[in-house]
């Protein structure tokens, strides 16, 4: 099995747990991907086979001008200037990859698209590792011009590969054989409305790099505990979001202690019942806790429900509208403004997922599912499958 992968944590973490899971059975494990940045995200003795290694800090790097775009515009930067780039750096190295390798299977990743581009031409199987649920929810139904535009993108790469040659509409972002949703329907909404070759799987979790030594005795017993996170790549942005949390855990001080990770020039100074650490063992940490604020980023969205927790979403760009609609929608959290969020209106939401038993209830619905749906182990059932 050869993974394709892009260098970030958030679509390589899935692909680290659904391969310790083929390894333990037997199977021979691959990453193909820019080398220097998939070794920090991988386990040390992983087999990395480098593919767009001059394109990997670049992509990095637009990722974090990406971050303070918003809308089409980050949309129209984001396959313009990383996705389509990406796929034409990483296109030679996979190639090489797989005739080296020789997989049964390539596992590509939704934004590494060179792996179905390769796989397609070299006739391989491949299955689409779909590490956030909003592609397969119709996201620009309400946006016709601009679902046009994305699929022009997605045409003109396939026409430079021969990739789409006597397939109209072919898309490397769906595999035709098997999808890997980490998700549920329970929580994308698409309950009985997917085709057989989509896999509702539900998270994946494996071995990650620990941070620096978190401070556990500083964990409060006599308050409730909530997680403030933006994730690994919003950080730099929410300078003015950190302001409504802090004037928050001021107003709820009595009663709740707020783990912040963010990066402490941004904060300033807090008080002491608030937690600031630059990054947490989110994993680890998600045990301790009874709610979450972040950005509806895919993959805290589904840890932190993934232990029962209800949540704070603030959405900023790119698929986590899409994903804050679902927890909302599921009963799972309250969706605040991310931009012009005030300390009242985020102290408000706080205490209606943490007081009202409702969001608690849902939280934990969709926690069955995830783990009724099986996780890694159901991703490498299906991958055999597909041999």
């Amino acid at each position: 099995m050869l993974f394709t992968v892009p260098p970030l944590a958030g679509h390589v973490n899935p692909t680290v747990a659904v391969g310790a899971e083929l390894a333990s059975r037997g199977h021979e494990i691959a990453w193909t991907g820019p080398a220097t940045a998939l070794t920090r995200l991988l386990p040390a003795q992983a087999r990395v086979l480098p593919a767009g290694e001059e394109a990997g800090g670049a992509y990095t790097e637009l990722h974090e001008r990406w971050r303070d775009l918003r809308g089409v515009g980050a949309l129209r930067f984001l396959w313009e200037e990383a996705l389509v780039p990406l796929a034409r750096a990483m296109v030679p190295g996979v190639e090489r990859a797989v005739r080296t390798f020789g997989p049964d299977v390539v596992v590509a990743d939704q934004q590494a698209l060179a792996g179905p581009l390769v796989a397609r031409r070299l006739g391989v199987p491949w299955a689409t590792s779909a590490s956030t649920s909003a592609e397969l929810t119709r996201p620009f139904a309400d946006f016709p011009k601009v679902g046009e535009w994305v699929a022009g993108q997605i045409a003109g790469l396939c026409a430079e590969y021969g990739a789409g040659r006597g397939r109209p509409g072919w898309d490397p972002r769906f595999s035709e054989r098997l999808v890997l949703v980490f998700s549920t329907p329970e929580l994308v909404g698409t309950t009985g409305d997917f085709p057989p070759h989509h896999a509702y799987v539900g998270p994946a979790f494996g071995a990650r790099p620990a941070p620096p030594g978190f401070p556990w005795q500083r964990l409060d017993p006599g308050r409730r505990r909530v997680l403030v996170s933006l994730g690994t790549l919003n950080q730099e942005a929410g300078a003015r979001f950190y302001g409504a949390v802090l004037g928050a855990a001021e107003r709820l001080a009595d009663d709740v202690q707020l783990v912040l990770a963010a990066p402490a020039a941004l904060v300033g100074e807090v008080p002491d019942h608030v937690l600031l650490q630059e990054s947490v063992p989110q994993l680890e940490l998600l045990p301790h806790l009874d709610a979450v604020v972040c950005h509806a980023g895919h993959n805290t969205v589904c840890e932190a429900l993934a232990h029962g927790l209800p949540l704070v979403v603030a959405p900023i760009r790119d698929d986590q509208p899409i994903v804050a609609r679902q927890v909302v929608e599921a009963g799972a959290g309250i969706r605040v403004r991310f931009g012009r969020t005030r300390a009242e209106e985020l102290r408000d939401a706080l205490t209606s997922v943490l007081d009202d038993p409702g969001h608690r209830r849902a939280a934990r619905r969709i926690q069955a599912s995830f783990a009724a749906a099986g996780g890694a182990a159901a991703a490498a059932d299906r991958l055999e499958k597909l041999t």
